[in-house]
């Protein structure tokens, strides 16, 4: 079962977030977009390229009023291990929430139970606390944070602009379409 426009599922859980601990519910989601961003696991490979990534854009992801929230089953201890250790990482402003008990991963359907590490998922979820966008990637292959605002960003416009949608490639400012009966066959 396909998790887009599910409601996110009530959870609890300590984060790391600009040198102090704190914790992170469900309600921190709501009320704003946020993006939900899992990775297997803190001091690896991939993952510390792409959570700089996401540092790197996190300003104009907040323009839009959106937070990041990193998420793999390390605790929020490991989270600022790896803060202080990794140049990369060190960048990350946003909250590492830690998921030792795996009860994010399992309610994002994330969780790889033989290894106890989640996979590379996203999920776009909006001020409702609904699930917009999402997609899962293979351990091996590294999401770019530039597609990632575009793909907010026409979850944003489609939200405020009903009957329209966003054809691919889009970008703030670009056509959009009107599905409508007369179009059918046009494109």
């Amino acid at each position: 079962m396909s998790l887009l426009r599910t409601e996110i599922q009530p959870f609890s859980v300590d984060a790391f977030q600009n040198g102090a601990f704190k914790k992170v519910t469900d309600a921190d989601l709501k009320g704003h977009w946020s993006v939900v961003f899992f990775y297997p696991a803190d001091f690896t490979f991939v993952c510390p390229t792409e959570l700089e990534d996401l540092a790197d854009h996190y300003e104009e992801f907040k323009k839009l009023g959106v937070e990041i929230y990193s998420v793999s089953t390390d605790t929020h201890f490991t989270h600022k291990a790896w803060h202080e250790s990794s140049q990369a990482v060190g960048k990350v402003q946003f909250p590492m929430l830690g998921d030792p008990a795996f009860v994010l991963s399992r309610n994002f359907d994330v969780l790889i139970e033989e290894a106890g590490l989640a996979e590379r998922g996203t999920f776009v979820i909006n001020p409702e606390g609904k699930i917009v966008a999402m997609e899962h990637h293979d351990e091996g292959i590294g999401r770019d944070a530039a597609e990632l605002l575009r793909k907010v960003e026409a979850a944003q416009y489609v939200e405020q602009n009903p009957g329209q949608v966003c054809p691919a490639r889009w970008r703030p400012g670009s056509a959009t379409l009107t599905p409508s009966f007369d179009l059918v066959g046009k494109i």
